[in-house]
């Protein structure tokens, strides 16, 4: 049934239509292995850190829709997120930007403080 299913998505699908992105043979178990090491990264991240807890929430959300069904049409169609090769590469460079956010430590305080109102706009300042 694998060789079958790479067959027919070959034979469904030629082309993504995206110069540079090629159809992908057999993107599901990439998508998996790729969800659970952005998983783990994240483990390392303190709890408290907003970018764990938003990142977590849609790699978790994202992971249990490939992992609910096979068909990749139906993948596309929950996940809403252009191709399921554009999907492959949102969940590459995500985890790329995971090991980044690790190695830069972006939940620990600035080293010097923001100036007071840095953050405070009023709307005729913006004119």
């Amino acid at each position: 049934m694998f060789a079958t299913r790479r067959l027919l998505s070959a034979v469904t699908k030629k082309t993504t239509g995206i110069y540079g992105l090629p159809v992908h043979p057999d993107p599901r178990p990439q998508l998996i292995n790729i969800y659970n090491d952005t998983l783990k990264t994240l483990e390392k991240i303190p709890e408290h850190a907003v970018y764990r807890q938003a990142t977590a929430a849609m790699t978790n959300h994202r992971l249990n829709v490939v992992k609910s069904t096979e068909d990749i049409s139906k993948i596309e169609e929950t996940l809403d997120a252009g191709q399921i090769e554009e999907v492959v590469v949102q969940a590459v460079d995500e985890l790329k930007i995971a090991g980044k956010m690790l190695e830069w430590k972006a939940w620990e305080p600035l080293e010097t403080p923001a100036p007071k109102d840095q953050w405070n706009y009023k709307y005729n300042d913006l004119n």
